[in-house]
């Protein structure tokens, strides 16, 4: 299984339970387990976080080699699919339209191209103004899944001691 993290996991991630000074565990596992081809995330999600000027924006350029995906021709391919199912719906058309524009729409697209699984804080919310990544991931039969659902599944350990 793969997992496609959101911009959320990893900015929350920095700002509340797992952060960089702190709890240095987290971000060792994202990089031994991206080697190992089971986490990543996509170039869209380090724009966002390159935007930023903080440790997270340095952590991303300094250990990020290869964890975020290009959005290739198998991605693009999904375009379609997904603006379908967005636009098929009851949503405003700024809504539609913001969603269109930010990494969540590309995020859902990798995950439809490579049956990935998508890893992000938001809930499922019935809302017409802004469109929730669980929402369309129901609605095209793409896994989703919290990172603390993620974790578990992994069955990551973040230990004191040399004996852990």
């Amino acid at each position: 299984m793969t997992y496609l993290l959101d911009t959320s996991v990893l900015i929350q991630a920095k700002n509340l339970h797992y952060g960089l000074d702190f709890c240095p565990a987290f971000w060792e596992w994202l990089i031994e387990n991206h080697a190992a081809g089971k986490v990543g995330s996509i170039d869209k999600v380090e724009d966002e976080i390159a935007a930023g000027d903080d440790e997270l924006t340095k952590w991303v350029r300094d250990h990020g080699n290869g964890m975020f995906l290009k959005t290739d021709a198998p991605v693009a391919a999904q375009f379609g699919a997904v603006s379908t199912w967005i636009t098929g719906q009851q949503y405003d058309p700024a809504a539609i339209n913001t969603f269109l524009q930010r990494a969540d729409f590309y995020l859902i697209a990798h995950a439809l191209a490579r049956r990935q699984t998508v890893v992000s804080h938001e809930v499922p919310a019935n809302s017409v103004k802004r469109i929730k990544i669980p929402n369309v991931c129901v609605g095209l039969n793409v896994r989703f899944m919290t990172p603390y659902e993620m974790l578990r599944r992994e069955r990551a350990k973040f230990v004191l001691g040399r004996n852990a």
